[in-house]
């Protein structure tokens, strides 16, 4: 091998080691830092460690059962650009109160919001999922997960629609 060729392997295989390091301690793999370095979650990121709390009291909590009126839904044709909402309405129908974590969309377009405080056996819930058609054209299918104390930990509920160009 000449020089040059080592001198450009050399340098690619530095990189790339700088480049790896970089992301191990830029806090974008937070778990893997932890993992490597024992170091304490609330010292690196304090909204992790108070979802990995709720979590666990999540887990502390009986179980109960969640019902809802729909999972599915479909807006049919909108405009590009239109902000649609829908409303999933649940039920808890189980023996003890019902704890909805979090709700996660599968994409920044969609947001849900849920009720924070627990509701009690017998009664009844909404989640509300907005979504923004900005520059999603097409179809689109959209999965919000649901974590809670029900005995199905997590779900998913959706929707679709068929975005036009205005």
């Amino acid at each position: 091998m000449n020089a040059q060729l080592k001198t450009i392997l050399l340098t690619i295989l530095t990189l790339s080691a700088f480049t790896i390091a970089l992301v191990e301690l830029s806090g974008v793999s937070t778990t893997a830092f932890v993992n490597k370095y024992g170091s304490n979650t609330k010292t690196i990121d304090p909204e992790l460690n108070a979802m990995q709390k709720k979590e666990q009291e999540l887990k502390a909590m009986p179980k109960t059962t969640i019902e809802f009126t729909e999972t599915k839904y479909s807006f049919g044709t909108i405009k590009e650009g239109d902000v649609v909402k829908h409303v999933y309405h649940f039920k808890n129908t189980g023996t003890n109160p019902l704890l909805i974590n979090n709700a996660v969309a599968s994409c920044g377009c969609t947001v849900p919001s849920y009720p924070k405080e627990p509701v009690a056996p017998g009664g009844e819930g909404d989640i509300t999922v907005q979504f923004n058609s900005h520059n999603k054209e097409g179809h689109q299918q959209k999965n919000i997960m649901i974590y809670s104390n029900a005995q199905q930990e997590a779900m998913s509920i959706g929707f679709d629609a068929d975005v036009v160009k205005k």
